[in-house]
C-alpha cells in the first residue's frame, strides 16, 4: 500500500499544479494577488530605494574623491601663481627703482657713478653701540653698502638715490664695504639753500633722526613747503641735490639765527639701492693758496 501511494504522489502534485494554474488564469486569486501586491510593493520600493541610495553613495564618494583631487590641483596652482605674483611685484619694484636711478644718471651725464646695495642699517635712537671691528661706531644714522675701495669708493663721496635725493656721504671704507653717514646723523653738516628763495644755511641732523636747517639770518623770510637743496659752498657736494622740505620755522630773540624743521625727502629705512658719485665737477679752492 505504501508503494502504491508513493507512485501516485507525483501525479497528484501535477494535477494540483494544473488546477492552480487554471484558477489563476480564471482570476480566482485576484483578491489575494492584490493583497500580496500591497504588502510586497512597499518592501520592493524600499529595497529599490536602498539600492539606489547605495548606488548614489558610491557615485558621491567617487565624486568627492574627484573634487578633492581637483581642489588639491587648484590649490597647488594657486600657490604657484601667488609665488609668481610676489616675484613679479618684486621685479617691478626693483625695475621701477632702477629706472628712476637711471633717469638721474641720464640727467647728470657729467657725474661718475658706482651702484651699490644697502646691506645694513644703523640704529635710529641714541645710543647706538654698534661695533665695527674693535672700534665703537661713531655714527647714529648710517648705512652699509656692498662696495668699497676695490670698486673705487673713497671717504667723502656723496651718495644719492632716485629723484636726485642726497642720502649721505661715505665716512669709512673697507675693501668691499662702505659706511655711509646719513644726512640726518647728528654729526652731519651740509651746506644747503632753499630752492625758491635761495636762502642759505646749514642742514644738520638731530639725535632723534630728524633734520634742521640752521644759520638762517633773522631777517630772511622762510616759507613752509620750500624745497631744501645742496649748495656749492665748500665744493664738497654737487649743487642741487634734494635734501627735504621746510615744515616749520622758529626764532627766539636770544638766538642769532632762525631754525627750520626739515622733512626728509626720503624714508631712510626703505633704501635698498643707492649711487655713489665718484666724480663730479669741483671748484678747486686751493688755487689761491698755490
Amino acid at each position: 500500500m505504501r508503494r502504491e501511494s508513493g507512485q501516485w504522489l507525483p501525479w497528484v502534485l501535477l494535477v494540483v499544479a494544473l488546477l492552480f494554474l487554471i484558477l489563476i488564469g480564471a482570476g480566482t486569486f485576484s483578491p489575494l494577488e492584490s493583497l500580496l501586491g500591497q504588502i510586497i510593493a512597499p518592501v520592493a520600493r524600499g529595497v529599490a530605494g536602498v539600492l539606489d541610495t547605495l548606488g548614489d553613495l558610491g557615485q558621491t564618494a567617487q565624486d568627492v574623491q574627484q573634487l578633492q583631487a581637483q581642489a588639491e590641483t587648484l590649490q597647488s596652482t594657486n600657490d604657484t601663481l601667488i609665488q609668481e605674483n610676489f616675484r613679479l611685484r618684486e621685479f617691478k619694484a626693483e625695475n621701477d627703482e632702477l629706472r628712476r636711478i637711471l633717469n638721474f644718471v641720464q640727467e647728470n651725464p657729467t657725474y661718475s657713478y658706482i651702484g651699490a646695495d644697502v646691506v645694513e642699517r644703523g640704529c635710529g635712537t641714541f645710543p647706538c653701540g654698534t661695533l665695527v671691528g674693535q672700534d665703537t661706531n661713531p655714527y647714529l644714522q648710517y648705512l652699509i653698502i656692498n662696495t668699497g675701495t676695490r670698486q673705487g669708493i673713497a671717504v667723502g663721496m656723496p651718495v644719492v638715490t632716485s629723484g636726485a635725493v642726497l642720502v649721505g656721504r661715505v665716512a669709512r671704507v673697507s675693501p668691499n664695504l662702505a659706511y655711509i653717514q646719513l644726512i640726518n646723523d647728528p654729526q652731519s653738516q651740509i651746506a644747503a639753500m632753499l630752492q625758491e628763495s635761495r636762502i642759505t644755511g646749514m642742514l644738520v641732523g638731530t639725535t632723534e633722526g630728524g633734520l634742521s636747517m640752521i644759520d638762517i639770518l633773522p631777517d630772511e623770510e622762510v616759507f613752509g613747503g620750500e624745497t631744501v637743496i645742496t649748495s656749492a659752498a665748500g665744493g664738497l657736494l654737487p649743487r642741487g641735490l634734494i635734501l627735504g622740505q621746510v615744515e616749520s620755522v622758529s626764532y627766539l630773540e636770544s638766538d642769532l639765527f632762525q631754525r627750520a624743521v626739515i622733512r626728509p625727502a626720503i624714508d631712510f629705512r626703505r633704501l635698498e639701492i643707492v649711487l655713489v658719485i665718484t666724480d663730479f665737477a669741483r671748484v678747486n679752492l686751493q688755487e689761491f693758496e698755490k
